[in-house]
């Protein structure tokens, strides 16, 4: 009986229907995540992803044609995880408006990552008050680098560099393709994002296979990077920056991931960047900023605090775009 309600209002009154199906899953999906994160106990698409890239990897990354095998194996995931995720929501739809609801509200809280991105960086801060080791063991988790050398310093800036890189690839640019694509298009992005930290590397094992996932990245956080240090610099009333972001954040190796480190090393008038063991091959990168000063847990609670206020005002944008396109 409730579904029929909902159903029968839909076909009364279309306008608030299109406001409820694109505000409502978002601002829930995002209050999910901010209350939850990611359960560690629930399936993860995110996970299957990965899984399923792995075993692609596996079985094309061998032999002649790397490059071309690598982008198609690219190219069919991503389409088939955007037509996947419109005929999901299109069956959900001929059920009930409702499904449809419960259905973008569970994909949106998957795509977000922005608590359980903080969660860890502040778990590195906390194992680093235990020992260096545990630190290092932590820190691991969200990094792609060797860390069983670095030093507390760079286990910190490690933690802090990820931080500013994942407000755009956890939150900012999944948020922007949605508004561009509605959820398929935010799916496509998040198998896009994983493609390219799983073999986006430009090592020997992974330079040629991953050619195609790393340059479609780059295409797909062009912009939503560019706007994350915008939201980031205008968050910490701090608008002298943006010559200092502008100034650094092409130095960065990714023509994106410089913009939010660098606007957050602005910020905390710090130092990121220089080069990292990545799958046993040192990767050298160009540093960002010049103050190599030491690093506090009062830095790092200072960038969780821009992060969390860049989130929210992402969200906002968001919101007002979809009332937007459903008054217009």
């Amino acid at each position: 009986m409730f579904f029929n309600c909902i159903d029968t209002l839909s076909r009364q009154f279309p306008l608030p229907l299109l406001i409820l199906t694109s505000i409502c899953p978002l601002l829930v999906g995002w209050i999910l995540d901010r209350l939850l994160g990611d359960p560690e106990n629930l399936p993860h698409p995110i996970v299957w992803f990965g899984r399923i890239i792995a075993f692609g990897e596996r079985h094309f990354n061998k032999g002649r044609f790397r490059i071309g095998k690598g982008a198609l194996l690219a190219f069919s995931l991503i389409i088939i995880v955007f037509l996947l995720t419109a005929l999901l929501l299109y069956v959900a739809q001929t059920i009930s408006i409702f499904f449809l609801l419960i259905l973008q509200t569970i994909l949106i809280f998957y795509c977000l990552a922005g608590t359980t991105l903080i969660r860890e960086v502040r778990n590195v801060f906390i194992a680093l008050d235990v020992s260096l080791e545990e630190g290092r063991k932590q820190v691991a988790r969200i990094v792609g680098r060797d860390t069983s050398q670095l030093t507390e310093e760079e286990v910190k800036k490690a933690a802090l560099e990820t931080l500013a890189e994942s407000l755009n690839d956890g939150v900012v640019a999944p948020l922007f393709w949605l508004c561009i694509l509605n959820v398929p298009g935010m799916m496509a992005y998040k198998m896009v994002n994983t493609l390219d930290s799983m073999i986006g590397y430009c090592t020997q094992r992974y330079r040629k296979f991953g050619t195609f996932a790393a340059r479609i990245d780059d295409v797909a956080n062009y912009i939503p990077a560019r706007i994350t240090a915008l939201l980031m610099v205008i968050v910490a009333r701090r608008p002298k920056l943006l010559r200092f972001v502008a100034h650094n954040g092409c130095k960065h190796a990714s023509p994106n991931s410089g913009y939010p480190e660098s606007a957050l090393a602005g910020i905390l008038d710090c130092r990121f960047g220089g080069g990292h063991i990545y799958f046993n091959e040192y990767i050298d990168k160009p540093f960002i900023g010049d103050n190599d000063r030491n690093l506090t847990t009062a830095d790092m609670e200072k960038a969780v605090r821009i992060c969390r206020t860049t989130e929210t005002v992402m969200v906002i944008i968001s919101l007002l775009f979809f009332f937007i396109r459903a008054v217009v």
